[in-house]
Order: structure tokens, then C-alpha cells, then sequence
């Protein structure tokens, strides 16, 4: 079916993300504080059937493709049978999972089984240490069994999320270009973005994915590759023989918002027509209307702006709105 969502602009949304929670049992530091974070009660946190009634009234619109985000969506009990939930839904063709990793080895094959289609695992160094400074007090080596553990259950294909930040683990981008040479992984570096940070201090860890290039051009050919399944706005490259690909996500500086076909369903039942900015409409009070939720998408995707302007935050001009709050793990990425 023909979408039905379709912007001012012109652009044509196919895609959901849906923010499963808003807590992780990690504190990443691009991502949340290391406390004094307020999270959502219980109470306030839409149930699987929430969940599935939005889709449900979505997916006759156009809504084809689906990710599972959080906060951490495996700190939430049984996410395996809000993908089964999902996937019987007529017209739903593709449910992600966005992860820190830690606790996938133990859930990979149940999700598989239940209709996730493919895994994507956010993995900021390869060096123990660092790894756990990164992510106050992840184990590395946890994510790395996850990712195995993805490998065995055949999701394909897994793609690992590396937001590059200068003078932290910028020196690792031969190390996670080297996982691409004997296995079929997807690296996507990703730049540091200003999101629900409404100070300054982002840019000094901020730096251009032209340096991936650069450092890759230094050891290998590469070339650049056609579209990676499911690889949405990544320039997508590939070592000359490798098995697998690497990509660069440039939100900041060359921003792809012309293309921008998702909307955002956070935790709590909000729906964010941009991530940037903080315009939200509450969808949950009209869960089980479906030509009410349908109706507030529509009004959510007419708001929905040009572009971000995060470019001009990290030269210090002035931005034409006013930005998100709220930070990513309450947003959903």
C-alpha cells in the first residue's frame, strides 16, 4: 500500500521507532547523566497492547518498518512477545532492535524466533577499561557475547553503532575497521549530537567523520558500496575484499533531514515529529481510536520542520526553535 504519511515537504514516512522505556541499566555519557535522572513511573509507560494498538492503526497509512528502542528496551520484562505482537500486524515488514548489548546473548534467540528482524549494538570501544569509562560501568565483554550470540541466531545484518568522539575513542577506528575484514558486520560510525544538552560542552568532543576515511585511506582501499539493508541515512563503504561494510551517519554536519522518512513513539506515549526539536504529541489518551491516532499523527507529521539545526549550534549561531530537553534515552534515538 501507498503511504499515506507524507510531509509538508514531501517526504514520505514508512518508519516508527518505538521507545520501549526509558531507563538503561547503563549511563553512556552522550546519553543520560550519571544521576539524578527522574524516569517515568511504571505507570506512565505504554503496555505492549498500547503499543500494538498504535501500529495497528499506523500501518493501514504506510507504516511498513519498526525499531525498538529505550532507554535499554531489554531492561523491560518479555520484549520478545511485544515483537511477536508486531510482526502479526498485516503490512509490517521489519522490527529492529536498537541495544547497549549487555543483555542480548541471553535474549538473541528468542527474538528471532519471535519476528525481530535484525539487531543493531551500540559499542563505543573495544578496550575494557575505556569501554566501562565510556558507559560507567559497562563490560565489554558482555556486548561482544551478545554479538556472537546474534551471529548464532542469524539475524543479518548486525551493525554495530560507534558515536566517534574526539580525544576518547577516536583512535579506534582501525580497530572496528579490522572486524569488517572476515566478518559480514556493518560499523556505523555516528558524529556526536547535542541532544537534550542545552550547553556547550558536546563540541569539544564533536569531531567530523571525514576521519574515518582518512584513517581508513592509510591501511586499505576502500570503496563505496550500494545501500546496506536497513542502513537508513549511513554512507555506506567497504574495505576492497572485506566481508563486511563500514558506514558514517553525519547528523550534524551533513544532515539528512531531506530524506528523514521516521517518526518518533517515546516511552510514555508521546509522538516526536523530530528529534531535535520539542514539539510532542501525547497519543495515548486516544489509544483504541484509531482514526483519533491516526489523526494526531497527521496533525504531529504537519508540524514536522525542514530540518535540524544542529549545525548552527556547534558554530554558536542562532537556531530558529526551540530544542528537545529531554535526553536520548527518553527519546529513543
Amino acid at each position: 500500500m501507498e503511504s499515506k504519511l507524507i510531509d509538508p515537504f514531501g517526504r514520505v514516512h514508512d518508519y516508527l521507532r518505538i521507545s520501549v522505556t526509558d531507563r538503561c541499566n547503563l549511563r553512556c555519557v552522550y546519553c543520560m547523566p550519571e544521576e539524578g535522572m527522574q524516569f517515568e513511573p511504571t505507570e506512565r509507560i505504554l503496555s505492549y497492547e498500547e503499543i500494538t494498538s498504535i501500529v495497528q492503526a499506523l500501518a493501514p497509512l504506510g507504516i511498513r518498518k519498526l525499531r525498538l528502542t529505550g532507554g535499554e528496551p531489554l531492561v523491560r520484562k518479555g520484549l520478545d512477545q511485544l515483537v511477536a505482537m508486531l510482526s502479526a500486524i498485516p503490512g509490517i515488514e521489519d522490527i529492529a532492535l536498537t541495544t547497549n548489548g549487555i543483555f542480548l546473548a541471553a535474549h538473541a534467540e528468542m527474538l528471532k524466533a519471535a519476528g525481530l528482524t535484525r539487531v543493531n549494538i551500540s559499542l563505543d570501544s573495544l578496550k575494557p577499561e575505556r569501554f566501562a569509562r565510556i558507559t560507567r560501568g559497562g563490560k565489554v565483554h558482555r556486548v561482544l557475547e551478545g554479538i556472537k550470540a546474534s551471529q548464532k541466531a542469524g539475524f543479518k545484518p548486525i551493525k554495530l553503532n560507534v558515536v566517534l568522539m574526539k580525544g576518547v575513542n577516536d583512535d579506534e577506528v582501525e580497530d572496528f575497521l579490522r572486524m569488517t575484514l572476515e566478518a559480514p558486520i556493518d560499523i556505523r560510525f555516528i558524529e556526536y549530537m547535542p541532544i537534550g544538552d542545552s550547553g556547550t560542552g558536546w563540541k569539544s568532543s564533536y569531531l567530523p567523520l571525514e576521519h574515518v576515511l582518512k584513517t581508513c585511506g592509510t591501511k586499505w582501499n576502500y570503496e563505496s558500496c550500494g545501500d546496506v539493508y536497513g542502513n537508513g541515512p549511513a554512507d555506506s563503504y567497504r574495505i576492497v575484499g572485506a566481508a563486511g561494510t563500514f558506514g558514517l551517519i553525519h547528523p550534524v554536519s551533513s544532515h539528512f533531514c531531506g530524506s528523514c522518512n521516521r517518526l518518533r513513539l517515546t516511552a510514555d506515549g508521546n509522538i516526536k515529529p523530530c528529534l531535535y526539536w520539542s514539539d510532542e504529541y501525547n497519543v495515548r489518551p486516544l489509544v483504541g481510536d484509531d482514526k483519533a491516532v491516526q489523526d494526531l499523527f497527521y496533525k504531529a507529521l504537519g508540524s514536522k520542520p525542514e530540518t535540524h539545526d544542529m549545525v548552527k549550534a556547534l558554530k554558536g549561531q542562532e537556531i530558529n526553535g526551540t530544542p528537545t530537553l529531554r535526553h536520548m534515552s527518553q527519546i529513543g534515538g
